[in-house]
C-alpha cells in the first residue's frame, strides 16, 4: 500500500488561501462597514451644514434683526466667504454702525471700529462672545469652529422624532474652547435641508435653538433664507437673520480678505 504524502498541489493551496482570506475579511469588516455607513451619513449632513451658506465662495446681502423685551434694532450687512477659512463682513446700516467690519482668516479674527479708527484682534477665548449685541456669537458669524473639523458626530434619534427628519449629534473635540456640551441637528430626510439646531450645555440643558425657515432659490442653490436664533434663558429675546441676496461659487478678489480692506470697502 502506498500513501500520497505530497499533500495538495500549490495551485489548490493558493485557491484555498484566497478563499480563506476573503472569508476572514468579510467576517472582520462586516460590523466596520455598517458603522462606517452610519458615520458617512452623519458626515454628509454636517458637511452640508458647514457649506450651506458658503460653498467654494459666496457673497450675500443680509439683514439681522435683534429683538429683546426692551428694544429692537436692525443691521444690514454684506458678507463674503472663501472656502471654510476666510470670511469678511461689513455693516452697511444703520448709520451708527456703518463701516464696522469683521475679518476672519483661518483661526484669526479682527474687528474694525471706524469711530475710533482701530483694528482689534479677537482672541480665541472671545469666539463664543456676542457679535454686535446679537444672540449670535463671533463664531456663528465667521465659523471658526466647523462641524466637520471641530466636532465628533453620529446619527442619533431624539425622544420624540418627527417623521421625515434625520438627526445628528455633534460633540466638540477635546481641547477646543467651545462652550457647548453637544449640538443636535435636524434635517429633512429627502434633501438634507436643515430644520433646526439645538445647543445643549455640558449638563444636557437646552441653551438655544436655531430654526431654519423660508427656503428660497438663490441662483441654482436652494437654502433657508431665514435663521431665527432663540436663547432659552432669555425670555422674549431672539435674533433673526434674513438673506436678501446671495451668490455662490463666484470669483472673488483676494484683496477682500485683507486687513487693509477693513479700513475701507473695495
Amino acid at each position: 500500500m502506498t500513501y500520497n504524502l505530497r499533500g495538495p498541489k500549490r495551485g489548490e493551496m493558493r485557491k484555498r488561501a484566497v478563499v480563506l482570506g476573503i472569508v476572514l475579511v468579510a467576517l472582520l469588516c462586516a460590523p466596520l462597514l455598517s458603522q462606517t455607513g452610519v458615520d458617512r451619513d452623519a458626515e454628509k449632513i454636517v458637511r452640508k451644514m458647514d457649506e450651506l451658506y458658503r460653498s467654494r465662495s459666496s457673497e450675500a446681502l443680509v439683514e439681522m434683526q435683534i429683538a429683546t423685551p426692551d428694544w429692537q434694532r436692525t443691521l444690514k450687512m454684506r458678507a463674503w466667504s472663501l472656502g471654510m477659512d476666510k470670511t469678511f463682513i461689513r455693516i452697511l446700516e444703520p448709520k451708527k454702525e456703518e463701516g464696522v467690519a469683521t475679518l476672519r482668516i483661518g483661526n484669526e479674527m479682527w474687528n474694525f471700529l471706524p469711530k475710533i479708527d482701530k483694528v482689534l484682534k479677537i482672541p480665541p477665548s472671545m469666539m463664543m462672545s456676542s457679535w454686535m449685541g446679537s444672540d449670535f456669537t463671533n463664531d456663528d458669524l465667521v465659523k471658526e469652529y466647523t462641524f466637520i473639523e471641530s466636532y465628533r458626530f453620529e446619527m442619533t434619534t431624539p425622544e420624540a422624532p418627527e417623521s421625515g427628519l434625520r438627526y445628528v449629534k455633534c460633540v466638540p473635540k477635546e481641547g477646543l474652547p467651545i462652550v457647548w456640551g453637544f449640538i443636535v441637528v435636524a434635517v429633512r430626510a429627502d434633501d438634507l435641508t436643515p430644520v433646526w439646531e439645538k445647543y445643549y450645555d455640558e449638563k444636557g440643558r437646552l441653551m438655544r435653538e436655531i430654526r431654519f425657515q423660508d427656503v428660497k432659490a438663490f441662483g441654482t442653490r436652494r437654502i433657508p433664507s431665514v435663521m431665527e436664533l432663540i436663547p432659552t434663558a432669555k425670555a422674549g429675546q431672539k435674533t433673526v437673520i434674513r438673506y436678501l441676496e446671495a451668490r455662490f461659487d463666484l470669483e472673488l478678489s483676494p484683496e477682500i480678505f485683507t486687513l487693509r480692506n477693513l479700513h475701507g470697502g473695495l
